[in-house]
């Protein structure tokens, strides 16, 4: 539902309605969290895992790389935090090895 509302703020914001400043500020507030993950054994792991946090509530974004073992989540904060994103990826299966704010 997230997203449907960004894409209607974009949309509104791109015939005039409301300017880039205010669509940033409809949005919400975001967080980004990079992760070191352990466990990925080809890139198919990582096309996987952002697949599935995709579709997990409060999460707006999620990048991996197999090659680094990395993942970039952007989050919302009131819906979402760092301890339950690392959960849903250790039942997934992998490890988080260290985790930082960007």
């Amino acid at each position: 539902m997230f997203r449907r509302q960004f894409m209607q703020l974009v949309a509104l914001s791109s015939v005039g309605a409301l300017s880039p400043i205010e669509t940033i500020a409809a949005a919400g507030p975001r967080a980004t969290l990079v992760l070191q993950v352990k466990g990925f054994t080809c890139p198919t792991c990582a096309v996987g895992l952002d697949s599935l946090l995709g579709k997990e509530r409060g999460i707006v974004s999620s990048h991996s790389t197999y090659p680094e073992s990395k993942v970039t989540v952007v989050f919302d904060p009131k819906e979402s935090s760092e301890e339950s994103i690392c959960k849903l990826i250790a039942e997934m299966g992998f490890t988080v090895v260290s985790s930082h704010r960007a």
